[in-house]
């Protein structure tokens, strides 16, 4: 069974999404999601101050088994990235939820936040 704390909340997409101060957001991928993928061999991060909107591709992950894209759960300007992950990719696989966050954006509108996946909501989707 994936891991999902129950105070984030998820996208359809498989990222995780975790509400800090002053409207900024941090985003990740799931325990599913990693498990998924397999090894994390590179990570293709967002640019610093890269305007998203909710719903768009804006980075990619490569694996043993598969590239995949990542989307932006919220609108709004990326505002940081992790930069740990150039040199441990792996950290998406070991700590999906603390060390292995990807982004950041400073959302532009928080009813984008509120209307994503409870913890409940998201298992109910990937046990289907």
């Amino acid at each position: 069974m994936s891991e999902t704390p129950s105070e984030l909340k998820y996208a359809a997409s498989h990222e995780w999404v975790r509400l800090l101060e002053d409207d900024i957001v941090e985003v990740g991928i799931s325990d599913y999601a990693q498990e998924a993928l397999g090894d994390v061999v590179y990570v293709d991060l967002p640019d610093v101050g890269l305007a998203v909107d909710a719903g768009e591709q804006c980075c990619a992950i490569e694996s043993v088994k598969a590239a995949s894209d990542i989307y932006a759960p919220v609108s709004g300007e990326v505002v940081a990235v992790n930069e740990e992950l150039d040199g441990e990719p792996e950290l998406l696989n070991e700590q999906p939820y603390a060390r292995g966050w990807m982004f950041r954006i400073k959302a532009s509108d928080l009813t984008e936040f509120e209307a994503l996946l409870s913890s409940e909501g998201y298992l109910a989707q990937v046990d289907d």
